[in-house]
Order: structure tokens, then sequence, then C-alpha cells
């Protein structure tokens, strides 16, 4: 008993840093394109910070369980932590479009190391019995969190060092229900093997749809603040916005994994593109409705795009042994995150040459690529005869699927 409640405690300790994190590494996304309209940034120069993000954001996946390995699960976590906050403290010291890139590169390296650590962490403390509630509760935290992360875009005014000085107190703050932690720390995984060919060689329209999946969230999240200026938003309703489209993305996920586990996924991943297109146009004709039906469209769009990632993925598991999941998992997050470095700054520039209906236009050819793509492979090969379990994926870090694999296996596996 005492056990459990310490164990309990724990959890909540990595939770309150996983919110934490999210409220300072959510929020500079939105700020800093405030922050570069009001400095003078081209959509360029502020498409290539969102670019820079996940280009950090990358590295700290791959970096992440080696640092781990080498100084432990804490001083890893305090040394993203650290890196993040140095970014952002640093932004208004330097106005310049590519040291802010740099600076992005250093939170896209804070958000995929720390969350690489939690990860690690929760799956070392889990055990079969605890392993589902503990993932539901951390899929809540961190969809709560990310929720949270776009209304504070509202209260911060952009280009000031007192709103950047802000978001890295809440990043230092990550560091303090974590370390205080008295448990003694985990064992370090071995770390899973990138191999990129995998996720083509079990599934290439599931790697096709983890693409779309970046260009459409990717791009929304990092330039989706031009598009709300554009149409004439306040920085508030650009917050309400970006809510809304990650409030579209929590309500789809129960109704879409019941059709997910029911029929070939491959005519759910088909139709929610076709969903998604629509969604493209109906945003695009909401901007002359008012705010209401911005916001309406923006959940729309998030509740046909959002749940692709998780789709896709539980759709290559299908064709995935146990011994494959991890290395599987971390293939996936790798092709999201190539897709996700490109995104942002290629609708910048279509936003810039083409105007603001231009990101939606990208993200709409994009789904009718993976629509024709999805048609091409039904008659590539039959579904698979026994399916995983759909299984809400967070994109967080390239370990998560450590955590995931006895739900794919199903609850009677106790494969390691």
């Amino acid at each position: 008993m005492v056990h459990s409640m310490r164990l309990l405690i724990s959890f909540a300790a990595l939770f309150l840093s996983v919110i934490l994190l999210q409220l300072s590494s959510g929020g500079v996304g939105p700020l800093d394109v405030l922050s570069g309209v009001k400095i003078g940034f081209s959509k360029q120069e502020i498409g290539l910070l969102g670019s820079a993000h996940f280009v950090g954001f990358f590295i700290g996946c791959w970096w992440a369980p080696r640092l781990m390995g080498s100084v432990g699960h804490s001083r890893a976590f305090a040394a993203f932590t650290a890196s993040g906050a140095i970014g952002l403290m640093a932004h208004m010291l330097v106005l310049d479009p590519y040291a802010w890139a740099l600076m992005r590169v250093a939170s896209g390296l804070c958000v995929a190391g720390c969350y690489t650590v939690v990860e690690a962490w929760l799956n070392a403390k889990v055990t079969n019995e605890t392993r589902g509630r503990t993932m539901g509760a951390y899929r809540v935290v961190d969809m709560s969190g990310s929720l949270a992360a776009q209304m504070i875009i509202g209260i911060l005014a952009p280009a000031s060092y007192v709103s950047y000085n802000l978001l890295a107190i809440l990043c230092c703050a990550a560091l303090i229900p974590l370390t205080l932690s008295t448990l003694p720390q985990p064992e370090t995984p071995a770390q899973p093997r990138l191999r990129p060919r995998l996720a083509i060689a079990r599934s290439p329209l599931a790697v096709a749809a983890v693409v779309v999946a970046a260009l459409s969230s990717a791009s929304f999240r990092m330039v989706g603040p031009i598009y709300g200026q554009e149409v004439g938003l306040s920085a508030g309703q650009i917050a309400w916005f970006l809510s809304a489209f990650v409030l579209g993305g929590a309500l789809a996920q129960f109704p879409i994994g019941w059709l997910a586990d029911k029929f070939d996924r491959r005519w759910v991943l088909i139709w929610m593109s076709a969903a998604s297109i629509v969604s493209c146009a109906v945003t695009v004709m909401s901007a002359g409705f008012g705010t209401q039906a911005i916001f309406f469209a923006a959940t729309f769009f998030g509740l046909t795009t959002f749940p692709i990632y998780s789709v896709a993925a539980a759709h290559a598991h299908d064709f995935a042994t146990s011994e494959e999941r991890v290395e599987l998992s971390a293939a996936l997050m790798f092709w999201f995150a190539v897709g996700a470095i490109f995104a942002p700054y290629l609708a910048s520039v279509l936003i810039d040459n083409y105007g603001p209906a231009a990101l939606f236009t990208m993200i709409s050819v994009g789904h009718g690529v993976l629509v024709i793509f999805g048609l091409t492979r039904m008659r590539a090969r039959p579904t698979a005869r026994k399916r995983t379990p759909y299984v809400y994926a967070p994109r967080t870090s390239f370990t998560i699927g450590r955590l995931m694999r006895r739900q794919r296996d199903g609850s009677n596996n106790n494969a390691p």
C-alpha cells in the first residue's frame, strides 16, 4: 500500500513537470509568430522558426537516450530544461530571425529531451496492472497541457521580455517536481534503433499518413497565428483559434478509435483525409462569417486531422511483430519529424506569395495525395487479419513506443 502510494505521488510529480513544460514550450511557438510580426520579420523568417523547433526536436529525440545513459534521468532532464530556458530568455537580447531560429532549436531540444526522460521513467515504474491507467492519465495530462498552452498566448504581450521570461520561469519550474522525487532513478532502457525503413517496409501508407499528419499539425500550430492575424483575429482570439484545433483533436479520439477498430483502417484514413479537405475549405470560407465561425472551423479541422497519426500508427503495427513495436514507433516518429521540419517554412512561403488561404490549400493537397495513395495501396495487399487495438499516440519522443507496447499486443501479452 505504501509503495503504491509513493508510486502515485511519483507519477503526479512527473505529470506536473509535463504540464509546466507544455505551458512553456507550447506557448513559445505562437508567441514567436506574434512577436516576429511586431518586430518586422518576414513570413518566411517566421516559418523558419517553426521548422527550427522541429530540427531541435529531432536532435533531442536521438540524443536524449544517450545522455540518460551517461548522466542519469534527473541530470538529463535538468540539462534539457536549461537549454529550453536559455533559448527563451535569450529571445529579447538579440532581435534577429536567424538567432531566434537557433533559440528555437534549443526549445525543440528541450521538449524532446524532457519527454524522453519522463516516458522512460514512466515505463520503468509501471506494471501490467497500472500501465493502462497510467497511460490514460498521461494522455489526459498531455492534451490538457497542450490546450492550456494555446490559451496562455492571450495574456502574453508579443515582443516583450516579460512574456519570454514568464515562459522561461515555467520551464524552470518543470524541474522542481521531478528533481525532488525521492524514488530512485530507474535503470536506463536500451535505446531503440532508428530504422526509418522499417516503417516503410511494414506500411508505406502509414508513413505517408504520418508525413501528412505533420504537414497538417506542424504548419497549423507554428504558422496558424499568421493566418489568424491575416483574417483579423486579435492575440486573444488567436489563442482560442489554436485551442479549438486541439479541442477538436481531443473530441475525435474516441469515435475515430472506435471506427479504426471496427472497419478497415485504410478506409478510415481515406475518409478522414477526404473530410480534412472539406475542413480546409470550411476554414477558408469561415473567414468571412465572423470569429465564431472561424473557431468552429478550427475545431472541425482538428477533429478531422488530429487523429490521423494514431490511425496510421495502428495500421502500421497491424503488420509488425511484438519485438518490432518499439523500433516501429520510433520510425514513425522519425517520419513525422521529417514532415514537421519542412511544413512550417513551406506554409509561410506560400502564405507570403499567395495569401492566408494558401496554408489550407497546401494541407488539402497533401490530404488529396494521401487519398489517392491510400486507394492505390488497397489494391496492393489485403488488410491484416490480426489487428492491434487503436491507441492514441502522443507525438512526444522516439521512446513513446515502450509505454504503448503492451497495449498494442493486448492486455494478456506479458512480453517485456
